[in-house]
């Protein structure tokens, strides 16, 4: 069974964002990058999904060069090999630009499964993976915690809301977009670090894959949420006051 996972390299949650000069985008000249969460838990599912069933696990990425550190991560986790699509105007494509990318170095590798992370931590869109499934014309689910493997294909448990999941059967090939919080992340060992020095890593320019895309541009500028502080004093009863509060963090801060 091979396995493609989709990977993201995204700045670092606790990364100080500013805006470049020309305010159309954030400056990452000093950011600092990591694995897409979700991404390593669809990385996490294939790798477990290998184990029991055997197999190979490569994983997928586009983008500059500093990604190369990103797909050794999965590497040294446990996957075989890499593909890079060497892409530096990532930033410059939409979602559908960005599948049109995936799928074209897809298709030669004829995979019977493509996992991607639900979304990605930066941009939060939550739409490559499922376009990705539409341009290939291959079957699909969203949400998902856990896959196991079947006869025919892969059985998929699906998380709805309030607790509440769901168990779709799928055939093979398909496109699942993987929920964190599925599994316990692993770390890598030191003999995987090793292992992922020799391992294959293909790069692809992006320009052989022919997955035209119009750019993104930024119309205006691009700036920071403008940080505020208030104080509301809430009158009247302690109940009275409660019912206000309760009605602020619904409808104001729309917390609840």
């Amino acid at each position: 069974m091979k396995i493609i996972v989709a990977i993201k390299q995204v700045p670092e949650r606790d990364a100080q964002v500013r805006i470049d000069a020309a305010g159309q985008w954030i400056d990452e000249s000093n950011l600092q990058y990591a694995l897409n969460e979700s991404d390593a838990y669809a990385l996490e599912e294939a790798l477990r999904l290998k184990e029991k069933h055997g197999g190979e696990v490569v994983v997928l990425t586009a983008g500059p060069e500093r990604v190369g550190a990103t797909i050794r991560e999965a590497l040294a986790k446990g996957a075989d090999r890499g593909l890079h699509i060497d892409c530096a105007d990532l930033t410059q494509r939409d979602a559908l630009g960005v599948a049109r990318l995936l799928a074209a170095a897809v298709k030669p590798e004829n995979p019977d499964l493509i996992l991607t992370g639900l979304q990605s931590d930066d941009l939060g869109q939550g739409q490559t993976g499922v376009i990705l499934a539409e341009l290939l014309g291959l079957p699909h689910s969203s949400l998902i915690l856990h896959v196991d493997k079947t006869e025919t294909g892969f059985t998929v448990k699906r998380e709805l809301e309030e607790g509440w999941f769901q168990l779709i059967e799928l055939p093979a090939p398909a496109v699942l977009t993987i929920q964190s919080g599925g599994n316990k992340l692993r770390y890598a060992t030191l003999m995987g670090i090793k292992r992922a020095k020799t391992k294959e890593v293909r790069a692809v320019p992006a320009s052989e894959l022919a997955a035209d895309s119009s750019p993104v541009a930024v119309l205006e500028r691009v700036s920071l949420p403008q940080k505020q502080k208030s104080t509301q004093m809430l009158s009247g009863s302690p109940k009275e006051a409660a019912a206000a509060l309760v009605e602020k963090l619904k409808f104001e801060a729309r917390v609840l």
